[in-house]
Formats: C-alpha cells, structure tokens, sequence
C-alpha cells in the first residue's frame, strides 16, 4: 500500500493511479459527447475553500472547472474499476486488472506501455505482473507515480452493509455520498483521483505539464515481491526520473508463516488429521502450536519476548515527540476509536498511541488455520498440522531479516525446533528527505486548500515527515537512507493531496465522494494533485 496512513482516524490518503474510460484527445475535447446528469456534487456539503487568490494560473482554474463539470464521469471509472476484482493474495483477477490498467496508461496518452512478467521471487512464489509505462510529454521534468492494483480479499462479506465489489455509493454520518467497496481507500479511490486529474490537464491544455513514468504492481498485498524483481532488473526504465510523486517514509515489515505438524515433531498425527476422540491418548500438534505462539509474547500479547529483538532499533527524538505532543494535544480519542472500528486502544493517551504507531513494533498474529474450519458446525479432528501467520513491523535501524533469524533462535531457546519458519517476503524501512521540490509543491497546494495544521481528526492530514506510517516499497525507489538498497534507482520522494477513506483491508471499506465540514471529497482531492503537479511544473 503506497500510502500516507493516518491510522487514528482509519483515514489511508494515498497517492497512487488508477483508471479512465473514455480518452481526452490532445486538442481537449472529448471522444464522447456523453450528458452531465451532475448526479455527485463536486463540493458536496465542504466548508473548506481553496483561496483561489493563490491560484494564479488562468489555466490551472480551467483544469477546476473541467473537473467539476466532469465529475459525475469521474465518479463512475472510479466504480468501474472498484467492480473488476484484483485479489493478489488469491490471484482473483490479477491479469485482467494488468491489462485494464495497461489500458488506462495508453488512454492517458502514454507512447510506451507494457506488462511484465517478474518471474520467481528470491522467497520461491511467483511475483504478480508489473505495469510500466512512460508518457514523455517533451517536458522538462520527469515525475515517477507508483501504483498498486491489487487488494486484499473479502474475508467477512457478512458484515459488509453493501456487497463489496458493486461499487455502491450510500451514505456515511455527515457525508451524503461515500463510495464503500474492497479496494475502495486501499488504493483505487485516491489512485482514480490522481487519474481524473492526469486526464482534466490533458483535457484543458493537450498534454501534461511533465513527463510521467508510471510502475504499477499486483503485489502489494504481497510483500512487493514481484515489484522487487521488477526494480532490480530494469533500473535503466527510471532513467531520467527526477522525483516521484506521493507517499514518504515506510516502516519496515517482514512477514512469516509458522507451522507445527505431527510429521515433524515426531508426535501426534504424521500423514493426516484424524477422529478428534484420539485426543484422549494422542498429543496435539494444534495445541503445542499455539503453547509456542504464547511462548513468544507477553500475556497480553502486546510485547515480544524475544531475545535481542529491539537492537539496532532507532528511538524517537525528543523534537520528533514534542511535535507528536503537539499533534495530539486536540485529538478526540473515541472519535478515532469509532472511525478505526476498535473497541479501545491499547492506551488511553493519544500521544502514546501515536508514539506507538509510529515509534514501535509489533508483531501480529494475521491468521491461523488448521483441521475443522466449518464455522457453527460439529466434526471431531484432532490435527496433523496448524499454520499461523504474522505481519512483524519494525523501524529504522532494524533489519527484518534479522528478526526471523532471532525468532527463530527464541522458538529453539523455547524446545520448538521442530516449528517450521517460512519467510513470505520483507519490505525494508525507508526514510525519505522532506526537503525536495515536490514537497514544497505539496505545501503550497495545502496552503491554498485551507490546511494549516497536522492533524489527526478525520480530516486533511499532512503527515509530519517523522512519521513512519505503514509499509509501502519506498525503499526500492527512495535516494534516502533505506533498510536495503537492491538497485542503483533513487531519487527524491513528496507530494500530498487532500480528501479521505478508510477502514483499509477491514469490512465497508470506504472513500468519501462528496465532502463535509472541513474534509474534502473526491473532487477536492484531484484538484489537490493537480495544483501539485501545475506548483512542481512551475506552472502556478
């Protein structure tokens, strides 16, 4: 997830691509002569005004207005593209969304597209195609724009209040129209914002204000893992890159798979489960696996308890903390709590729950699965084998391979050498330098929108640069210092937008369409990336 993650207020604003269907010729008009019904209003019930005093491009207006009298087209590629599957962790239609989005970068105009194949990744599963193109506009400035097209799965479609790929736009508290959907905030709503705003300068002027070289991948979800082939063997298709556009620093997270069976540990069932009576005289593999998971963490299940696990690990500053202490001050705790979908934080301060988010590790228990999986139905088995995995967040200077090589001394320590480890992937941590040009762009841009402040309430958060947020592969493109460099591509990392979504990879994932109050929608966000870009261009 390529992403500025405000995790308090489950708001992921995130700065990726995504589609279009209908192509703005070079000249500016249209292909189609389609009607406005103006069904989504582009202002929806916002109080937040941009200061068109400190939009002094004549053109970068008509790029508003255009947005504006298209936005009910806009709306609709957004659910167009929500309503096309792309589950990486399934494979759910992942060559069909390569190819549609191939299909969005030769709309855009671009003279080179292509998909490609990253073939079998260094943890032996085969990486998920990646999407290049390059659009050179003869500009003097070359931007790169990260995607990812793929999701996660649909793991409880019960609790949904809309079924989660058909695109329904209902609403949401003050919101009149917010769209909920898988894929929704996480990444398609905010990549087809970047999209409509790349299509509306086409549009207004005939061709982008600068180059753009686009990397879209179908691994996110995934560890990165065919992003990572991608970079490391075509470095020379980031020539001439001068900045990329979006995100910023990356926590690292590298993620496992433990698995306990009777085969290896030489007790219980070896080729098969078997009839749960047996529990009687036959030991459980199920019951030794998760008497090692408790093994590993405190009994709250918050702290690792593993020897050596915070070497290497960077605290905080006092500057960075008395900065979070400031963010906080006005934070409305259960707000955040209500809007995230959690009973309660671990604490009841919300600077500490921040420090945690962006200061600490973790290590998470994502899943676990083994024997009678009916849920609400009877079945005696007693397990041959029990599988869990883990999501393990770390921070700089800490290595995540490091860490698999001390849990697995701890389950040695603990008498469990005969558990399994299998690495699944690892995405270094990456921190990026906030003093570039897009930055600057980006700040000029919140300037003029009305936003003054970092905050945290579930409006338009700017993210101090101190803040790790969640992973995404910063480090494969990042000139900054990184947990690993695998190729010699680097280069300067901003930019921001406004708008919001949330509830990434939980039920009713949603991004808000129409704004309210001091949180712009959809419309808000594509001319956010728009004055970006017109402000990087020197155009504004």
């Amino acid at each position: 997830m390529r992403l500025i993650l405000v995790s308090l207020a489950a708001c992921a604003v995130i700065l990726v691509s995504a589609g279009c269907s209908r192509k703005a010729s070079a000249t500016g008009t249209e292909t189609s002569a389609k009607k406005l019904t103006h069904q989504y209003r582009p202002n929806g019930d916002t109080k937040a005004q941009i200061d068109m005093t400190k939009i002094r491009s004549e053109e970068l207006k008509k790029v508003y207005s255009y947005i504006d009298d298209h936005f009910d087209e806009h709306v609709e590629r957004l659910q167009k593209w929500i309503r096309q599957p792309s589950i990486s962790n399934s494979g759910e239609g992942i060559p069909e969304t390569a190819e549609m989005v191939k299909g969005f970068f030769d709309e855009l105009g671009c003279q080179q597209s292509r998909v490609y194949d990253t073939g079998v990744t260094e943890w032996g599963l085969p990486g998920n195609p990646v999407v290049y193109a390059k659009c050179d506009e003869g500009a003097p400035k070359t931007i790169v724009i990260y995607w990812q097209y793929d999701t996660m799965p649909v793991t409880q479609p019960e609790n949904w209040r809309v079924p989660p790929f058909d695109g329904a736009i209902v609403q949401q508290g003050d919101f009149k129209k917010v769209l909920v959907a898988r894929g929704a905030t996480n990444s398609k709503g905010p990549e087809m914002s970047e999209y409509n705003a790349l299509m509306s300068i086409r549009a207004v002027r005939g061709k982008l204000p600068v180059n753009v070289i686009f990397v879209a991948e179908g691994d996110e979800e995934r560890m990165d893992i065919g992003l990572r082939n991608f970079v490391r063997d075509h470095p020379d298709l980031f020539k001439g890159a001068d900045i990329m556009m979006g995100g910023g620093s990356s926590e690292g997270c590298v993620y496992i798979q433990l698995t306990t069976s009777g085969k290896s540990w030489g007790r219980g069932p070896v080729e098969s489960d078997i009839h749960g009576s047996n529990k009687r005289s036959v030991d459980s593999p199920a019951w030794r696996h998760i008497k090692m998971l408790a093994s590993l963490v405190s009994d709250d299940g918050n702290t690792p308890l593993i020897q050596g696990w915070n070497e290497n690990k960077v605290p905080p500053t006092p500057e960075q903390l008395e900065r979070l202490r400031k963010r906080t001050a006005n934070a409305d705790l259960k707000t955040m709590e209500t809007n995230l979908g959690v009973a309660r934080y671990i604490a009841d301060d919300p600077f500490d729950v921040m420090r945690m988010q962006n200061f600490e590790t973790s290590f998470n228990l994502d899943g676990i699965w083994g024997g009678n999986m009916y849920a609400d139905a009877a079945g005696a088995i007693l397990p041959n084998k029990i599988t869990s995995k883990h999501n393990i967040r770390y921070v700089p200077n800490m290595n995540g391979m490091d860490l698999v090589k001390k849990i697995r001394a701890q389950l040695d320590r603990n008498g469990y050498k005969d558990v399994e480890l299998k690495v699944i992937g690892d995405v270094p941590w990456s921190t990026v330098d906030p003093k570039n040009d897009m930055n600057s762009a980006a700040a000029r841009m919140y300037d003029a929108f009305g936003v003054t402040s970092r905050r945290i309430q579930a409006d338009n958060h700017v993210p101090d640069s101190s803040e790790m947020g969640g992973y995404w592969p910063s480090y494969l493109f990042n000139n900054g210092k990184v947990g690993q460099r695998v190729s010699p591509v680097g280069m300067p990392i901003g930019g921001g937008n406004v708008g919001m979504g949330g509830r990434a990879h939980a039920a009713n994932e949603f991004y808000v369409i129409e704004g309210a109050g001091n949180t712009y929608g959809m419309a808000g966000a594509e001319k956010s990336i728009a004055t970006d870009i017109y402000n990087y261009a020197g155009l504004n």
